[in-house]
């Protein structure tokens, strides 16, 4: 089994000879294997041991057993004491959660002031196999099926390439002993009823189903790796910005649903709603899905993202003499006398107006339905509804729209188009040129 063990450390690099490894020592039977091979190793070890005090008397003696078989390694020996249901009382967690959050929070503290290599945790091939199996039954993707991994950060698993037997028959052979918690021998937790129920049963269709799901789970988390190389290409060409998706690009890929949920999933849509989504790609733009913190709009060529904000009817009254306002959008304000050679350029982001036939101050707000303007060039009035509709806005673009007026008058659709009525013609002295930055 050591041999074993060596192969896999060096095969994943999980520990090298140089600084000390933090072993998690518990006292059961996985974590004393752990501590025994990685001295045996050569390894610099530290044990620590966590005392959660959940077990009375059982608690206490597992401590004394751990530091009595750490002194007899001459093994560095640490502890500390945890009021474990006090803790998941004021964090809301179950007492499972409370107690790895406290021990992995400690290991981590050690492993800083003890400047250790990493973190040596003693899971094995019996409980990769058991996660597998919760997984498989509560649910999972791809990323569940790869079970434990080796290395998670500084945490290292060492003894993953073994099973629970192989861990027990080396003790005895060596005369080691352990302590057995009493908890492991109920099947009230699901991993414990998947440990003494289900894995016994499988076993009689097939018994070597543990090797069997390990050695599947090794080949998924090779497939895991790929499949992240696939989405992160993915990710680079389907995602044209912050807020918007490609449905081109999208389904330029294989697997493209899939690849639209782990997309989406950021920002917090459900699989569910991802697969309504795609279905409709291929129909009608303008329909609009909701997470709990964002909104998707599905446009003719893209998907449109913004996070999810109050609606409120926003106006800001403006002064043209101030030159500069930053709040809400950038724009700039410049009065100017006309002469005969007054250049106007052709630019959607600058309006020119005149200055005579406006009343200050001007107020800049967001537009609201009945909105209507008569559109530079044009003589009727035209909603601004039907503006939109007219140049294939999507509800998104709607929204970050703001109107330049003139008491109830709209001046300028910003950065879009200014209204017939306050142009500059032939009998214009001055004007006022606004310019939008964007």
């Amino acid at each position: 089994m050591i041999h074993t063990i060596r192969l896999y450390i060096e095969k994943y690099q999980l520990l090298s000879e140089d600084r000390p490894v933090l072993v998690g020592l518990s006292g059961g039977a996985d974590s004393v294997a752990l501590l025994g091979v990685l001295v045996r190793l050569g390894y610099p070890c530290i044990a620590l041991h966590c005392n959660f005090h959940l077990r009375g008397e059982e608690s206490g003696r597992d401590e004394t057993f751990a530091r009595k078989f750490a002194e007899s390694l001459e093994v560095p020996f640490h502890k500390i004491d945890f009021d474990t249901v006090s803790y998941a009382g004021e964090k809301r967690v179950s007492i499972e959660m409370a107690a790895r959050e406290l021990r992995y929070a400690w290991f981590e503290k050690m492993r800083e002031r003890l400047g250790g290599q990493a973190i040596a945790v003693a899971h094995h091939r019996d409980d990769s196999v058991e996660t597998v199996l919760m997984n498989l039954v509560r649910g999972t993707g791809i990323r569940g099926m790869g079970g434990i991994r080796p290395r998670n950060g500084f945490i290292v698993r060492p003894l993953l390439c073994v099973g629970r037997e192989d861990i027990l028959t080396w003790l005895t052979d060596r005369g080691y002993v352990y302590m057995t918690d009493s908890s492991n021998l109920s099947d009230a937790y699901t991993r414990n009823f998947i440990r003494l129920n289900v894995l016994p049963l499988l076993e009689k269709i097939n018994p070597s189903v543990r090797n069997t799901i390990a050695r599947s789970a090794e080949h998924l988390s090779a497939v895991e790796a790929l499949y992240i190389y696939v989405l992160e290409q993915a990710r680079k060409e389907v995602v044209v910005s912050d807020n918007r998706l490609s449905i081109g690009a999208l389904m330029r890929f294989p697997a493209p649903e899939t690849i639209l949920y782990e997309l989406l999933k950021g920002y917090g849509f459900t699989r569910l709603v991802s697969e309504e989504i795609f279905v409709a790609l291929s129909k009608e733009s303008g329909k609009l899905f909701y997470s709990s913190t964002h909104r998707l709009l599905k446009d003719r060529d893209d998907l449109w993202i913004v996070p999810l904000e109050k609606k409120e009817e926003r106006t800001f009254v403006l002064d043209p003499e101030k030159g500069i306002y930053h709040e809400p959008i950038e724009l700039s304000f410049r009065k100017l006398v006309i002469t005969i050679d007054f250049p106007i350029e052709k630019n959607k982001r600058i309006a020119y107006l005149d200055y005579d036939k406006l009343d200050f101050p001007l107020t800049l707000r967001t537009w609201k339905e009945g909105d209507w303007f008569i559109p530079f060039g044009m003589k009727g009035r035209k909603k601004l509804s039907d503006y939109f509709s007219d140049h294939k806005f999507s509800r998104i673009q709607k929204e970050r729209i703001w109107l330049l007026c003139c008491g109830d008058a709209i001046v300028w659709v910003v950065g879009e188009r200014i209204d017939n009525r306050f142009r500059i013609d032939k009998s214009t002295k001055r004007a006022l040129i606004v310019n939008f930055f964007g």
